[in-house]
């Protein structure tokens, strides 16, 4: 497990069909910590997770389910999704503890809606760290750059690009992501780069 910010660990699971890491999140805060988007843990990473505590599992899009049972099973944590994708977890042998709603506060996040890849995608923002966590409504590649995936994995590729453009709205320096390499600083400029891209 590494350190992106203080408090702010990541460990990365390669997709080979991708060509990039797929990521797991935890964050440590005082009200519990949350494990966001678990990948495949190693022994010593799940018994990082053990050590540390789980609060919370957060899974950001219904494709994030990943390894949440596993940290789940473990750590005793709850997995929270938003309603519109937990019919999809469910598919996927995830049963949802919690619902994950937009204007929900979680320790130091506010959840917000950024449909378009599923119904159901959230990010994650902390305005005092300027920070956001996202699931599949960006990703870091290539490395220091963000990027959307393609268009045929998208429900609603017009409305990703809303949900993209509505964070430009937000204060943010740094951008933790699910798939790909998280931008650490000036991830807002690199998001405007991003829109630049965009038609109409």
């Amino acid at each position: 497990m590494q350190e992106l910010l203080p408090g702010i660990l990541y460990w990365g699971v390669l997709s080979e069909p991708h060509g990039y890491d797929f990521n797991g999140t935890l964050v440590l805060h005082p009200e519990g910590n949350l494990c966001i988007d678990p990948v495949e843990p190693s022994d010593a990473v799940l018994d990082r997770l053990e050590e540390e505590g789980v609060a919370r599992i957060l899974i950001t899009n219904r494709n994030h389910t990943r390894a949440a049972l596993r940290v789940r099973e473990r750590t005793g944590a709850p997995i929270a999704i938003h309603g519109a994708d937990a019919a999809h977890a469910r598919e996927q042998g995830v049963e949802p503890d919690q619902a994950l709603s937009p204007g929900d506060r979680v320790g130091p996040f506010e959840v917000r809606a950024a449909p378009g890849k599923s119904p159901g995608e959230v990010v994650l923002y902390d305005a005092e760290r300027r920070l956001l966590v996202v699931g599949d409504v960006l990703i870091g590649n290539p490395p220091g750059e963000l990027g959307v995936l393609p268009e045929r994995v998208m429900d609603d590729p017009a409305g990703l690009r809303d949900s993209v453009r509505s964070l430009l709205a937000l204060d943010f320096d740094t951008v933790v992501v699910g798939d790909g390499v998280s931008v650490a600083a000036n991830a807002k400029k690199e998001l405007e780069k991003l829109v630049a891209t965009f038609a109409g």
